[in-house]
């Protein structure tokens, strides 16, 4: 059975790899004078940094079957708490301003935990949603719905993260992005996380066989209060990266990244039922998203088009993983039989 289990998830993996060869080749027939120039590669890997982190939380979350749609919120508030400490303040010290940002978001991600487990919500749709919209508020409060720059040199070193390059690889400054470097720091982790540690395999039980776990012991609800905050700290953790990408702290930036999120985990394997996801699978879903938005942008593709194509993408991830939990079940009928 865990040689059938991890076959299914290679050829998941495959699956997605291959789409996303086949979309990169397509923009690249399309755009190919802008979208395969080594700075706009570079580029895409810059800008699903954000989503890589962000949707690293959501795949634990969907593990147990949850979700967390207050990702989005998280994010920025993590952000614009930095920008009003440097604004307001006037501290500069990239550790203070990171574990603030950091420590914010996990806090937010422990409520949310704390919400589904104490007061027995029917469903974590519920209270992270309700999260989504108090974190939203708080951050345009603090900010006073103003968008805060970062002109500040102090902060050059905490933006480092989000905005340098390490090399030159077309001779015209075009380097790795550091975010991206982070992001596989972080995977790594996350992967010996998620396969090699008993909590890793309790989270993939609570999500996977509810009852299995209650009967072996593992204590569920603390298992979820810490999915949650994990997720939270990943969002700090993105809120970081996006201080230094955009040099700036806008309220309303996370607007997509709740949908962003979800979807590179649903195309890379997870599941809504829970018990199912890779956190490598959830980059390469991650770098499709980013390939799409970025073709879509080099194709100047109006917004409104875009937001049309990626809801379409994202109602595809869905209903392929709603047919797949369905032939899922009835081979385990007909197994049975």
């Amino acid at each position: 059975m865990k040689k059938k289990s991890k076959a299914k998830e290679l050829v998941q993996k495959l699956t997605v790899l291959i789409a996303l060869v086949i979309l990169f080749a397509i923009f690249a027939i399309i755009v190919p004078d802008k979208f395969l120039r080594i700075s706009n590669q570079m580029n895409i890997l810059k800008q699903v940094s954000i989503n890589c982190l962000i949707a690293s939380g959501m795949l634990v979350c969907l593990i147990t079957a949850g979700i967390d749609l207050s990702v989005g919120s998280n994010s920025v508030l993590a952000a614009c708490l930095i920008g009003v400490l440097v604004q307001k303040f006037g501290i500069t010290n990239p550790v203070v301003l990171a574990l603030a940002g950091i420590g914010i978001s996990t806090l937010a991600g422990f409520i949310n935990g704390t919400l589904l487990t104490r007061l027995d919500l029917p469903h974590p749709f519920v209270s992270t949603l309700g999260m989504k919209n108090v974190l939203l508020g708080i951050a345009l409060v603090i900010t006073g719905s103003k968008t805060i720059g970062f002109t500040n040199k102090g902060v050059d070193s905490l933006m480092w993260f989000g905005k340098y390059t390490i090399g030159n690889f077309d001779g015209r400054g075009a380097g790795f992005p550091v975010s991206f470097l982070l992001v596989l720091i972080v995977f790594a982790l996350f992967h010996i996380f998620l396969t090699r540690t008993a909590l890793g395999r309790q989270i993939y039980c609570v999500g996977g066989n509810p009852e299995a776990s209650r009967l072996s012991g593992i204590p569920s609800k603390r298992v979820l209060t810490f999915v949650y905050s994990l997720s939270g700290f990943m969002c700090g953790l993105a809120g970081v990266l996006l201080v230094g990408r955009l040099a700036s702290a806008n309220a309303n930036a996370g607007i997509s990244y709740d949908t962003d999120a979800i979807a590179a985990c649903i195309i890379g394997g997870a599941s809504f039922t829970g018990g199912k996801g890779t956190i490598w699978g959830t980059m390469i879903g991650a770098l499709l998203m980013g390939v799409i938005r970025n073709g879509l942008n080099l194709m100047s593709a109006s917004n409104d088009i875009q937001y049309i194509i990626i809801g379409l993408v994202i109602i595809l991830a869905v209903a392929i993983d709603v047919l797949r939990n369905k032939m899922e079940a009835q081979a385990r009928k007909s197994a049975a039989v």
